[in-house]
């Protein structure tokens, strides 16, 4: 083979050799055209062509330029990255491939803590989806018992309560926190915290109960339970794991597939 048949490419410090008919597997795309110096982007350093853009996930691009597969480790996580270097590139195949890819149903992932303290109950809700708290929150709220102003005033014991009602806090995007059960005021007062959860109407208190009735909750949502166990040895948190696949959100593909353009996981392709 003669030199000339070659050409060296040096993207972001690293340095790639190929053929020529290689980089015009696709012809419409910015790196068939630099061969010819039309893309002022690509500029001759010595005996390369110097590209400035990642190294790293330009070994997937070119391993797809001779292939027309896109072969990815089974780890491999930056999938936008790789798009965005497709993008750059123009290789529309590689883009609806990653596209493909993108539109993969993913789990949502969602944790309940759960701690029983005398008469007292914690939860958080911890979940890699923001909708699925916002979800909950809006169904969840707390009712604060507390003395009534118009019989607090009068000689009546025991005094009349009503139930004040709060929602449950959002320390974040992706979690939220909520009590029930009775404890002490500073005033030796028994405060009593009731949780409902709609569409049920019942107001409860005791910690088991809610916990059953947030694990329902979960479960007519299409989520679940995957794992149980104990986060802390000492209180005895204990963790209850959901999972739910969710559905895949529209893209728009840049044009239609090549019918030899496949994309193949590495751990698929050792099955075979």
């Amino acid at each position: 083979m003669s030199g000339e048949e070659l050409i060296t490419l040096n993207v972001g410090g690293k340095i790639f050799t190929t053929r020529y008919s290689t980089m015009k597997q696709f012809p419409a795309s910015r790196l068939a055209r630099m061969l010819d110096g039309r893309d002022q982007e690509f500029k001759m350093v010595g005996s390369h062509i110097f590209v400035d853009r990642d190294g790293v996930l330009f070994s997937f691009i070119l391993d797809f330029l001779r292939t027309h597969q896109l072969l990815l480790p089974t780890n491999f996580s930056d999938y936008l990255r790789l798009q965005r270097e497709a993008l750059f590139y123009e290789l529309d195949s590689l883009v609806d491939l990653l596209n493909q890819h993108l539109l993969q149903p993913r789990p949502v992932l969602v944790e309940v803590h759960f701690l029983s303290r005398n008469t007292q109950a914690f939860f958080r809700v911890f979940g890699s989806c923001s909708k699925t708290i916002e979800m909950l929150t809006g169904r969840i709220t707390v009712f604060i018992e507390q003395p009534s102003a118009r019989t607090w005033s009068s000689n009546s014991f025991p005094p009349q309560m009503t139930l004040l009602p709060r929602p449950p806090q959002r320390p974040s995007y992706h979690d939220l926190v909520f009590q029930c059960g009775s404890d002490r005021t500073t005033d030796n007062q028994t405060a009593v915290r009731y949780v409902s959860i709609k569409p049920d109407n019942r107001k409860l208190a005791n910690g088991t109960n809610v916990l059953g009735l947030l694990i329902d909750t979960l479960l007519k949502e299409g989520f679940h339970l995957v794992s149980t166990r104990t986060v802390s040895s000492e209180d005895k948190t204990e963790c209850y794991s959901f999972e739910r696949i969710k559905s895949p959100e529209a893209l728009t593909m840049n044009k239609t597939l090549q019918p030899e353009t496949t994309i193949m996981p590495e751990q698929s392709q050792k099955m075979k």
